[in-house]
């Protein structure tokens, strides 16, 4: 019977901490197996302060993204046109590329921070509902051996 109660702990515990959300080098992971974007997204949902880091992090990411993308195929575009006809380099489309892909890096700035802040307030939120509050410890007293289980 003890042995089936301490299983039973300890099984207890790893489902509990199972929810909790791990991001390393800008992958997600709950218990140790990555999990997309979408399903972070969708497991945020439950938490709306964590979910609205999180969308404000995936749009920094994004528009931030489509700038530098614009940035350097303008830039690259205006180039090669250079390179391969009698135009003068560099024209217009340099400028504007150059100026896009500095706007992206402020746009881009903090989004990192964001997506720590959004993980964080949720794994705190599993936290203050219960999920894992659950303590076991191993006792000993004048009486003998025993194991405490809080709830």
């Amino acid at each position: 019977m003890r042995n089936v109660l301490t299983l039973l702990c300890f099984f207890l515990l790893t489902v509990a901490s199972a929810q909790e959300i791990k991001m390393e080098r800008g992958k997600f992971y709950q218990n140790g197996v990555q999990i997309s974007s979408y399903e972070t997204k969708n497991l945020l949902k439950s938490n709306n302060e964590a979910y609205t880091y999180f969308k404000s992090a995936k749009t920094k990411e994004g528009v931030g993204g489509f700038l530098l993308g614009l940035g350097i195929g303008l830039t690259v575009g205006d180039l090669v046109k250079g390179l391969v006809s009698d135009a003068d380099y560099p024209s217009g489309f340099t400028y504007v590329g150059a100026g896009c892909i500095a706007a992206s890096i402020p746009v881009m700035s903090g989004r990192k921070k964001r997506l720590e802040k959004a993980i964080e307030l949720y794994n705190n939120g599993l936290k203050s509902t219960g999920t894992t509050d659950f303590n076991m410890n191993i006792l000993a007293n004048g009486n003998g051996y025993g194991l405490q289980i809080t709830f």
